[in-house]
């Protein structure tokens, strides 16, 4: 009874817990992962001694701690300091003693300081007041000698400070306009209506030939351009000496070792070979003073800063993350084998041997001489009834996922290392033994080549083997017999398509008959005086493999695929221009104003947003352009919704009104008032009315063809879209030109009602990290019709 009554005890109790596991399961489901929780910890409070739900338990927590630790990584990349500090918090409510929580949170805390004190060192920087600023970037670059923010803006302060005298009294006379009409005139006479007009002054070198004789004809046009058309069709060089000084010299070897201005740069790799790296240097740039340290992956040049500025970029194109790919492999044997046996075996042996004698002595030649029946022994073979059948079957499967980087071996063996026992002897009688393994078993080499199309190309080298026989030889010895069968192929998959390879088939039939002569061929009947043994054995190897690949390298835009490198003795980007813009990249005659100072490229004409230049050329603006498609009730107008945010640098663009079922577009415009380097935020909707479709980059933080950092995360649950996205060029001085940020293609799923589109949790952020203060815009309003 007492057995009874605990037997039944057990499964009320075994009940009760799934219903629990059941109940969590089904709120975790629902996005109520804490809940779901606190109800596994009750139950395990109650029932302590139940392993099941205190596995449960233990499986949630963890589980909702590396979602919380994920959900604050994201909201670190969009710069949403207060949502990833709430999220670290959640984990430890979780977990108390999360290491990963307390260093997330001490980080973001080390971050926000650092950033308030970058935001101050820019504002000091701008105000001329360049020694503060500096004290406070130590402070950051002593805590975190790593923060590239720090560096770059300490970087542009020193540079600054340098140039800043010589650039704002150079920036307005080459500025300046300047029509010249000059035939077969001296270098001095077409200098000195130069220095006329601009108020610069020109120091020639004492080698240069000022009576040489030049041509020039220009109309309209910036002292800057002149200067450079000048310089570059006479063979001369240009330095700037002081505040408004231009020292002219010969573009020869011995000059420009004299007088041209270097830079060192020092480029850390973190993926690329560094030799190749460097070999691509000295070859495209005819970089000679140039260092490699290969155990810090590390390149120090030595050149112009056009050829810097170069490098940079090459660098850029190599030093990206190696592809890697996950191969998921599924290889399968099966063996069959069937073996009959069927008859009657009859006797097939009758052996006659003499007895001893009767009388106890041993055998005479007289008893084989004079046989007897009774002195004649008569052996025979037993008389054997087959009728057996076995048939065996066998499969053996091996689903390995293996990851590996691009143009790199995997090897996968299953089996055995056998050992093979090899006996050397000498004439002096030494004997010594040795032992080579030999692996036996499943044997699989892969190689992926993996590009830039989403594509793998694969080497595959397959093979299996097993012992076929023992041999030993007469010295004691053991030798193996193997039997092996190989495949060797190279094929070609799109990313996530699956190849299987068989047809490795080994097939033998085999069939033994035995019995009395003649007899035994009688058909049916010849069963009774004989046996027949049919064997058959078939085994196959069915290989099947798909490539998932884990990370590859982007195509890059062709802006940096394509670039100008100047002439062969000249390395300066587009040194003639004829749009009035920076004609000489030239550090010391660009034109540069305070920090944070960025141009303008224009839009992408597929855009409804326009830039329109005034005197200004960082000035633009926004236009939208109301266009319809059929009839407006039917299409909708393609709006601009700016209204109630008009401090918002964003702006929501699209059709108004959308059918039901069907995919329509809207864009998000950018029109800051300020250069941004990176922009973030979170976009809410109405998962029950729209459904998002794809969500693709625009090109505000494109242009200039600076390579950029594009990611985003839907929850159609919850109706959230997170979108990522930042220039990652060092020290870049970011965009302030009008452009679309990111264009959403949605699907309407509801008819006969109104929703919105709205942005929340809106980050922006500036030059040398700083951030930006704006408004989101206002929401965006679309009616769905059915």
């Amino acid at each position: 009874m007492a057995s009874l009554s605990l037997a039944v005890a057990m499964a009320l109790t075994g009940c009760a817990s799934d219903a629990v596991l059941q109940q969590a399961a089904s709120l975790e489901r629902q996005g109520k992962g804490e809940q779901s929780l606190a109800q596994l910890h009750s139950a395990v409070l109650a029932d302590p001694g139940n392993p099941q739900l205190r596995i449960a338990e233990q499986t949630l927590k963890e589980r909702l701690v590396v979602q919380g630790l994920a959900e604050a990584a994201r909201f670190e990349q969009i710069a949403d300091a207060a949502s990833a500090t709430a999220a670290y918090e959640r984990v430890l409510g979780l977990e108390p003693g999360n290491p990963q929580a307390h260093s997330g949170i001490g980080a973001l805390q080390r971050r926000q300081h650092h950033q308030a004190l970058l935001q101050q060192a820019h504002e000091l920087g701008k105000k001329g007041r360049r020694e503060d600023a500096m004290a406070l970037l130590r402070e950051v670059l002593a805590e975190d000698p790593g923060n590239e923010q720090a560096r770059d803006l300490a970087e542009s302060i020193e540079v600054e400070s340098r140039q800043q005298a010589t650039s704002a009294k150079l920036a307005p006379a080459l500025n300046a306009s300047v029509s010249l009409a000059f035939k077969e005139a001296t270098l001095t006479q077409v200098f000195e209506i130069l220095s006329q007009t601009s108020g610069l002054n020109f120091v020639f070198d004492k080698d240069l030939k000022t009576s040489q004789k030049t041509t020039i004809f220009v109309k309209d046009t910036t002292v800057k351009q002149a200067l450079d058309v000048l310089l570059i069709t006479n063979q001369l060089e240009q330095r700037v000496i002081g505040d408004n000084v231009i020292l002219i010299y010969p573009n020869t070897p011995a000059k420009l070792k004299d007088y041209q201005a270097l830079r060192v740069r020092t480029f850390f790799l973190a993926n690329a070979d560094v030799e190749s790296v460097a070999n691509t240097l000295k070859t495209i740039l005819k970089t000679r003073d140039l260092t490699v340290d290969k155990q810090r992956s590390m390149i120090v040049m030595r050149d112009t800063p056009d050829a810097i500025r170069m490098a940079e970029r090459l660098v850029s194109l190599h030093d990206l993350p190696e592809p890697e790919a996950m191969l998921e492999v599924e290889i399968l044997e099966v063996n069959r084998d069937l073996l009959t046996t069927l008859g009657v075996k009859p006797p097939g042996q009758l052996s006659l041997s003499p007895l001893p004698s009767t009388s106890g002595g041993t055998l005479t030649l007289q008893d084989l001489l004079h046989p007897t029946s009774q002195g004649i022994g008569v052996t025979v073979s037993p008389l054997t009834i087959n009728a057996t059948e076995t048939n065996s079957n066998i499969k053996t499967l091996a689903n390995p996922r293996i990851r590996v980087k691009n143009r790199e071996t995997a090897k996968i063996l299953i089996g055995d290392r056998v050992p093979n026992i090899t006996t050397t002897s000498t004439s002096t009688g030494f004997v010594a033994d040795s032992v080579q393994y030999l692996d036996v078993g499943l044997k699989l080499e892969i190689v992926p080549v993996i590009t830039v199309d989403g594509e793998v190309s694969i080497k595959i080298g397959l093979e299996v083997s097993n012992i076929a026989n023992q041999v030993t030889t007469s010295s004691g010895t053991v030798a193996y017999q193997i039997s092996t069968r190989t495949a060797s192929t190279v094929l070609r998959l799109k990313n996530n398509e699956n190849q299987i390879l068989a047809g490795l088939i080994n097939d033998a039939d085999r069939k033994t008959a035995s019995g009395l002569p003649g007899l035994a061929r009688i058909p049916i009947v010849g069963h009774l005086f004989g046996s027949t043994d049919s064997e058959n054995s078939r085994s196959e190897i069915v290989l099947s493999i798909t490539p998932h690949i884990v990370r590859n390298v982007t195509r890059q835009s062709m802006a940096m695929l394509d670039f100008d490198s100047g002439t062969e003795s000249d390395l300066r980007e587009a040194s003639l221009s004829t749009d009035g813009a920076n004609v000489s990249t030239n550090p010391q005659l660009a034109s540069t104003g305070s920090i944070g100072t960025s141009s303008v490229a224009p839009p992408s004409a597929a855009t409804p947003i326009s830039s329109t230049s005034n005197s200004s050329p960082a000035t633009s603006s926004i236009s939208s352009t109301p266009t319809t498609s059929g009839a407006a009730g039917e299409a909708g107008q393609y709006i601009n919704t700016t209204s109630g945010a008009s401090a918002s640098p964003l702006a929501w663009q699209g059709l108004a009104t959308a059918k039901a079922g069907d995919t329509f577009v809207v864009q998000l415009a950018a029109a800051p008032a300020q250069a941004v380097t990176s922009l973030g935020y979170q976009v809410d909707f109405d998962p029950t009315k729209l459904a998002v479709v794809e969500i693709t980059e625009g090109d505000f933080l494109k242009q200039g063809g600076t390579a950029t950092k594009f990611s985003t995360s839907v929850d159609p649950v919850q109706g959230q879209v997170v979108v990522s996205d930042g220039r990652t060029a060092t020290a870049d001085l970011g965009t302030s030109a009008a452009g679309t940020a990111a264009t959403l293609t949605l699907r309407a799923l509801v008819g006969a009602s109104s929703t919105q589109l709205r942005i929340e949790k809106l980050a922006i952020v500036g030059p040398n990290g700083t951030a930006v203060t704006a408004s989101a815009p206002a929401p965006f309003t679309i009616t769905v019709t059915p």
